[in-house]
This record gives structure tokens, sequence and C-alpha cells, in this order.
């Protein structure tokens, strides 16, 4: 393992050079362009092939559970109520147990995908579609309904804290395109085109043992120069197990500059706030990274996102 030190926080890109690194990843994924973006990779011969990683067949959760209590991290939480009256169901004869759900999408806690209509920068979507094109009724283009047949193929796990030697990265740091090629190097992993890439911080092994904090405020994540990996790679899908992007932002007068350039710019579908405490245990036990991934987002004609339960299936 290699310890390295905690890189400093705040600003570490102007915005000329975060505009410049925009315009760079925009031209070398011009191939993502379409509303599906860079889910055009997954093909049926990737699919195919991500269906060989399969070899014990078991199968892992790469989501946390649904959070129903507030905290620092999520002032805004999903509401579960039980419908009918329990008096009901003490009846003879028939009866239902039934219940209703009401939540933030983005927020902070629950695990979700991000649609390539969620990041709305300088007036437009994604390839230049009107930001118009969401309404007060739903988003008329770009939604996650593009998604609808399922998001299928090989993923990789680089787990940056076992590259460090340390059980998780403190909020404010973040990973950079060297991190990732040492942990492929320290896994013995390569990410390829059209795969799902997982990138763990240990957000929710940190949240676990020492509570919950404002992540709006502090975070780990990625670094925007981190993105130049994934576009040589031609990565089709981002995941984290927190927001994917550093808080406090890396870019000046950018606060989410990570989500900009992937989907925005490079037409990549964010998973946020995912957990892999449980994939990393069963990957370091079977000596592998890769596996294949079914992402299956519910079906909202018109939504931005929508909650998400990854399946790791080895």
């Amino acid at each position: 393992m290699v310890t390295h030190a905690r890189r400093a926080e705040g600003p570490t890109l102007t915005a000329a050079e975060f505009a410049a690194l925009y315009q760079n990843l925009l031209s070398r994924t011009a191939w993502a362009g379409g509303e599906r973006g860079a889910l055009v990779a997954l093909t049926p011969a990737r699919v195919l092939a991500a269906g060989r990683e399969i070899r014990t067949g078991r199968t892992v959760t790469l989501a946390a559970p649904v959070e129903t209590s507030s905290g620092p991290d999520n002032p805004e939480p999903a509401q579960h109520k039980m419908k009918g009256n329990p008096k009901d169901r003490a009846k003879g004869g028939l009866g239902f147990a039934m219940d209703r759900f009401a939540m933030n999408v983005h927020g902070d806690a629950d695990s979700h995908i991000d649609a390539l209509c969620h990041v709305i920068y300088d007036g437009t979507l994604h390839g230049g579609v009107a930001a118009s094109s969401v309404t007060p009724g739903g988003a008329t283009a770009l939604s996650i309904d593009v998604a609808h047949d399922g998001i299928v193929g090989r993923g990789v796990l680089l787990d940056i804290p076992r590259l460090r030697g340390v059980p998780w990265l403190e909020p404010g740091d973040h990973v950079t395109g060297e991190d990732l090629s040492a942990a492929e190097t320290a896994q013995d992993v390569r990410v390829g085109e059209g795969d799902l890439l997982f990138v763990r911080v240990g957000h929710r092994r940190r949240r676990a043992e020492l509570g919950a904090w404002n992540t709006a405020q502090y975070r780990a994540g990625l670094h925007p120069t981190a993105l130049e990996f994934l576009a040589d790679r031609r990565v089709a899908v981002l995941g984290g197990d927190g927001n994917n992007d550093t808080a406090p932002s890396s870019t000046e007068g950018v606060g989410f500059p990570v989500h900009v350039l992937a989907i925005h710019a490079m037409g990549i579908h964010l998973l946020d706030y995912l957990q892999f405490e449980d994939l990393a245990k069963v990957c370091e036990a079977e000596e592998r990274w890769s596996f294949l991934c079914v992402v299956a987002p519910l079906r909202l004609p018109h939504a931005t996102g929508s909650p998400v339960n990854p399946i790791a299936v080895l």
C-alpha cells in the first residue's frame, strides 16, 4: 500500500483552465453526443463480453438503503407512509398492506442516477439541447427514460483508499487521473471502452463510523482533470460512493465541475452516493475487481434522475 498526503482544499483550476478542459473533453467525446450519450458504447457485443465476467454467480448491491430520517447531509429525507387503517388489517378475509414513497432524487444521502438533462450549463443541456426542454411538467428531452432498457455492462471498481492505505479519503480530498491509473496497477485491472467505472472514496464507511456531516460543504470526490482518464478509456458510466464532485469545489466559479464535464460535455450518466463496502470486500476476497453490472432506473419518462439499486454479478 502507498500512503499519500491529503490534497490541499480550495480551487485548483481557474475559470479559463476549466473552460479549456471542457472544450478538450467535448471534442474527445463527440461520439457520445446523442440522446443516449456515452451509453452508445454499451453495444450488444460488449454486453455479451461483460457476461463472461460471471464466475461464481454471486450478486452484490451497490446501493445504500433509502433513508427516511433527516440529518446534516439529508435535510429532505425520503418519506415512507403506510396507507390504510391498521385496524382494518386485523379483520378477517383478504387485505393488502400498502405504502407510499416520496423523495428528493438528487439529495446527498440516497443512491441515485443522474439523467443527461440534470445539468444545465450556459443555457443548454448535453449536446446543445435547449434548457427550456426542462419544463414544469418534466424533461421533454434527455430524461432518464433513455435508459429504460437498463444499463448492462462490465463494471470496474477502483478503490482509492485501498491504494493509499487509509480507510477513507477525508472531505475536501480529491482523486486524480494518476490515482485512477495507480489503482488499476495495484488491483491488476484495466478500465476499457464501454465500462461502468466505479470509484470508491470511502464516503459510506466514514459516514457509518463517524456519523453524517454536511456533505454540501465538505466531501471527497474526483478532480476535474481525472475526467481525461475517462475520455481516454471511453467510459460509459461513472459511479461514486459520494457525489463524484469534491467540496469545496476544485474549480473557480463552478460548484460541480465533474457533473458539468461528465454529464454536459461527455454525455456520461452519473451515479451518486452508492455504497461499495460490500462489493470491495468481495472483490478483495476473490482477487478481482471487474464484474457484470446491471443498473435498472425506474420508468420515469420525464424525470431528471431515478433512485437506483445497481447489482454487481461476479
